[in-house]
């Protein structure tokens, strides 16, 4: 886990909706209309803007990805996989 750099609390109104102090969205990279991805654990909530989930997906495709890997051998490969759990 990293360190705190930003602490504050909002107001979640009836219908669900927050607003994200500038503080939190400048921290966040984020302007204008944008669009994060949310997700919980317990009771914790964590935001995280779409352009950063998609860069780390990026690096791990680049870093896991062969060049000669084709569609039909990955079909092939789970086929395989699935009849070995059976």
């Amino acid at each position: 886990m990293s360190a705190v750099d930003t602490v504050t609390d909002v107001r979640v109104s009836a219908n669900g909706r927050m607003v994200l102090p500038l503080a939190v969205r400048k921290a966040m990279g984020l302007s204008g209309e944008a669009r994060v991805i949310v997700t919980v654990e317990g009771d914790e909530v964590r935001l995280s803007p779409i352009k950063h989930v998609v860069t780390r997906l990026q690096g791990l495709y680049r870093e896991h990805a062969t060049n000669d890997a084709d569609t039909d051998a990955f079909l092939e490969e789970r086929r395989q996989d699935e009849g070995a759990e059976r």
